[in-house]
């Protein structure tokens, strides 16, 4: 029987492009251990768990990321903030965690395109300028994908350096 794909509501200003996040997620994730070493071959693999929902009459969303095992930073946890703004049709992300001191980082801009969705921004990590690009695919009513790349030269080109395999829960 095949799966059904749902790919996100691509409505005229793309407000609900991330209403399939919402609910309660198991995440298989593979993470380069240096993000900044380019197609480094030393991965890490870890299990985590999130739940996503809607805030602000659906103008935005939030979700938890919480990964116990994460090797090297036991009890890790995240947060996602992601803000849509009808006046552009983009989103804004933020992401904040217990190892970024109680700040949130540089936000990425994006939008979905044909069931796609990427998102870009600057950010200093160690002291390196970097773009960096969220990018979700795979989209599917039980599963999606979320993959971080960076671009150390401007956007020529990408590393990706950590994918995430989403399976829904509730």
């Amino acid at each position: 029987m095949a799966t059904r794909v749902e790919t996100p509501v691509e409505t005229a200003d793309g407000r609900h492009d991330f209403d399939f996040f919402y609910g309660r997620w198991r995440q298989q994730n593979r993470k380069r251990r240096n993000l900044l070493v380019r197609d480094d071959a030393d991965w890490i693999e870890f299990e985590s768990c999130s739940e996503a929902m809607p805030i602000l009459g659906g103008l935005g969303n939030i979700d938890t990321f919480k990964a116990p095992r994460f090797p090297g930073r036991p009890g890790f946890e995240g947060f996602s903030l992601r803000l849509f703004d009808p006046g552009t049709g983009l989103w804004r992300i933020w992401w904040a965690s217990t190892v970024g001191e109680g700040r949130l980082d540089p936000p990425v801009v994006g939008r979905f395109r044909n069931g796609v969705g990427v998102f870009e921004g600057e950010d200093v990590i160690d002291g390196v300028m970097l773009t960096a690009r969220y990018t979700w695919k795979g989209i599917t009513e039980r599963s999606a994908i979320w993959e971080q790349s960076f671009s150390l030269d401007g956007g020529e080109s990408w590393d990706t350096n950590w994918i995430t395999h989403h399976a829904r829960l509730t």
